[in-house]
């Protein structure tokens, strides 16, 4: 038996956990590192989408810390259409793991315009749904809604900031 790509092959899970644990994958590839937090913990806020003809409003969860974003809508079995959740000073892509309900992944630009829609993005799946260019903030709302209300690349959002975290991890 040839133990050439046995070797090679422990050699490189080994370094993909050393990679994985120094951070030098980006956050929607790391594994939740903490126990998962009751979404009432996490802050809200209002958010609103402007268009050319109408503005839309939104009660969303803020995932504001590295933990909050590496959970963010998991576990979830329904959102209402009025809902989402807001991921500040974030990430390059979002994944769709242990999420039980199709999601619009809406990201947000340095200059506040939605400059990609990823629409219906499917349960479970692990591929990482990458961005594509700068984010300021990812916006996550349930499977449909943004072609329900009309909402398109362009469109400018806003929210109030919600207060700094009171830990880092949590």
């Amino acid at each position: 038996m040839n133990e050439q790509p046995l070797r090679r092959a422990v050699l490189t899970a080994a370094l993909a956990l050393a990679l994985a644990g120094l951070g030098a994958f980006p956050a929607p590839l790391r594994a939740q590192t903490g126990p998962l937090q009751d979404l009432a913990t996490f802050p809200r806020t209002t958010l609103e989408i402007r268009g050319r003809s109408s503005t839309h409003q939104f009660d969303v969860w803020v995932a504001d810390t590295e933990d909050r974003q590496a959970q963010g809508l998991m576990f979830v079995r329904d959102l209402p259409a009025n809902e989402g959740m807001l991921f500040v000073r974030c990430c390059s892509g979002i994944w769709m793991k242990n999420t039980y309900i199709p999601l619009d992944i809406v990201f947000v630009g340095p200059d506040g315009r939605i400059f990609k829609i990823a629409a219906d993005a499917r349960p479970f799946d692990e591929t990482t749904i990458p961005a594509g260019q700068a984010v300021s903030a990812v916006v996550e709302l349930k499977g449909g809604e943004a072609a329900r209300e009309g909402i398109k690349v362009g469109d400018r959002v806003e929210w109030h900031a919600s207060p700094a975290p009171t830990h880092a991890k949590n």
